[in-house]
């Protein structure tokens, strides 16, 4: 009887995304309890193409060119460079939907407390490798682009 009480105890004390499911967790890593950007090369192991190419060429842009912004000049997961960490983490919400191998989970949170363009609606698409969720592109909802899709060439300027 204690432990139910205990887990209903917990289950109403935790976040709604904490019971999103394993790929959810993929992607709640780069959101809380700090935000992470995508693109570095430590957390590259928990991405597979096609969105790793573009991380490739993004470090070789970085290498060609060292005091110039890269092809990536925003967070990505964010689609902002400026957010309150705060309110981010207090507003995301995680819901995924797993088909076979692959999954996509939509991430909707705001940058800041206020403000009319704060809201964000991310898509993040998985594919499952090995038996770990591995992220395969980012979309923006909110701005209508998709990760893979950008462009950038090695040490020239995106676009």
């Amino acid at each position: 009887m204690t432990r139910i009480v205990l887990l209903a105890a917990l289950a109403t004390a935790l976040p709604a995304a904490a019971f999103a499911g394993p790929a959810s967790d993929a992607v709640k890593f780069f959101y809380v309890p700090a935000v992470k950007f995508e693109a570095d090369a430590q957390y590259r192991d928990r991405f597979t193409e096609p969105v790793t190419k573009l991380f490739d060429l993004n470090d070789q842009a970085t290498k060609k060119n060292p005091d110039q912004v890269a092809c990536i000049d925003f967070d990505p997961g964010l689609d902002a460079q400026d957010f309150d960490q705060k309110t981010v983490s207090k507003t995301l919400k995680l819901s995924e939907t797993v088909d076979g191998d692959t999954a996509q989970v939509v991430a909707s949170f705001k940058l800041f407390s206020d403000g009319d363009d704060s809201q964000r609606e991310m898509r993040w698409s998985l594919k499952q490798v090995d038996g770990k969720w591995k992220i395969s592109d980012i979309a923006s909802k909110t701005s209508d682009w998709t990760l893979s899709q950008l462009e950038c060439v090695a040490g020239q300027d995106p676009g």
